[in-house]
């Protein structure tokens, strides 16, 4: 799509109070950081000022026979260029890691509801694998500011593939793999010292539904208030297919428009 083409649609849907509809974008770079996990960067100037922490972006597939976008999380923002990184695992993951610099894809974001940042705090961003992402775009929402901490708690199968990235924006970054234990184990490590600091905490997370399960247990348990960012499969992301619905304590919700950010309250992983 010609570049003035682009403009006109994004100057339109902005002047109009919507996000910009589906259209196409330069790749700028694609990089392995570890085998099946790609960093993938575009350039969209809409998206880089207006996405907020766990919001997300759809990607869609060249081939005309996969109608459905995949939906991503954005891990960070450079000017006029966005990254996400994922995992390949399956036919749409696998065609955007052979994308590489000077080819377009379509997007559509962003897209949901992001993480509430606005309380002076230290925030625990609480990670599992491919959940790591739109936590690392939180600590990069929360650099520079004087009024809170953010401390990264990663969690990884094996490769640290994101400990760079989260040390850019991080105040602190603590990681663990399978092999020494998970984030309940870090959690407990660093819980004396944060509750020597003073200052109100909150845990922002993103990860497997167990952990995150856990971890909103083990943060109900102190009074720790936490929001979960859902991985939910998603179809259209933008609440018209209905295939990514779950139960909260309001009844089902969808979480590509009602979240993907929903309080432990709200889901009732709370125990109040």
């Amino acid at each position: 799509m010609p570049t003035t083409a682009f403009s006109h649609t994004v100057e339109d849907a902005v002047s109009n109070g919507r996000t910009p509809t589906r259209r196409t974008v330069d790749v700028t770079d694609v990089r392995e950081l570890t085998p099946g996990v790609v960093r993938l960067t575009f350039r969209d100037e809409f998206i880089a000022a207006n996405v907020r922490p766990a919001q997300f972006v759809n990607l869609y597939s060249s081939n005309p026979q996969h109608l459905m976008p995949r939906p991503f999380g954005v891990s960070d923002v450079d000017g006029d260029r966005v990254s996400l990184i994922f995992a390949v695992v399956g036919y749409g993951t696998d065609e955007f890691a052979h994308l590489k610099a000077g080819d377009h894809v379509d997007v559509l974001g962003p897209l949901g509801r992001p993480f509430d940042l606005h309380e002076a705090a230290d925030y625990l961003l609480v990670g599992g694998g491919l959940g790591i992402p739109p936590l690392l775009e939180a600590a990069q929402a929360l650099a520079g500011r004087d009024d809170c901490r953010a401390i990264a708690v990663l969690g990884y199968r094996d490769a640290h593939f994101a400990d760079v990235y989260a040390a850019r924006y991080a105040d602190e970054v603590h990681s663990i793999d399978e092999s020494e234990g998970n984030v309940l184990t870090l959690l407990e490590r660093l819980w004396p010292g944060l509750q020597e600091s003073g200052r109100e905490l909150i845990i922002l997370s993103c990860g497997p539904t167990p952990m995150m399960k856990a971890v909103a247990e083990w943060a109900s348990k102190r009074g720790v208030d936490a929001q979960l960012s859902m991985e939910q499969r998603m179809g259209c992301g933008y609440g018209t297919c209905v295939a990514c619905t779950i139960d909260t304590r309001d009844g089902r919700e969808k979480v590509c428009e009602a979240g993907p950010v929903f309080t432990a309250h709200q889901l009732g992983w709370d125990n109040k």
